[in-house]
């Protein structure tokens, strides 16, 4: 059985759901464990990001230089969940994720927090029998920050990847 607007028959585009699903939750873990080298390699080069809270990155070199310095300080905990996935081809994808996350600082003597839920929107390509970001897009629905933090932290002046 095929699935019509993909061409994929219903075991591929199975094993495609999984294998995002899995990419997904290992962006989310390196994210928080500060693994940059292996984040980046789940991203295409040429990779778009815009968090609403920054300025777009064209790459995905620039997106990891940059998230890399905005973090330095934080201790953060992000959890993605019930995915939206939409197969545009074999090799092409995009993806709605509902997420939240947290993030902790130190600020002067206090430590403060910063809580957020919204939605990743993605695209996904399978390059070299994988599948890889392509772009994403976060935005958010409701956020708070504990009194007196500053959130988000300053962006350093862009660093070209």
């Amino acid at each position: 059985m095929d699935d019509q607007q993909s061409g994929m028959t219903v075991l591929q585009r199975l094993e495609a759901l999984e294998e995002i699903k899995l990419l997904k939750a290992r962006r989310d873990r390196f994210v928080d464990t500060k693994d940059w080298d292996a984040l980046e390699a789940l991203h295409v080069a040429e990779h778009q990001s815009h968090n609403g809270d920054y300025p777009p990155w064209s790459s995905a070199a620039e997106m990891i230089a940059n998230v890399r310095e905005i973090m330095k300080d934080l201790r953060t905990a992000h959890h993605s969940h019930t995915p939206e996935i939409t197969f545009e081809s074999s090799t092409r994808a995009s993806g709605i994720w509902a997420m939240n996350g947290i993030s902790l600082w130190n600020q002067g003597d206090e430590e403060h927090w910063f809580v957020a839920c919204g939605h990743y929107f993605e695209t996904y390509e399978k390059r070299g029998g994988r599948w890889l970001f392509s772009s994403r897009r976060l935005e958010y629905v409701l956020s708070k920050a504990s009194p007196g933090g500053i959130f988000p932290p300053p962006a350093p002046d862009v660093i070209p990847g």
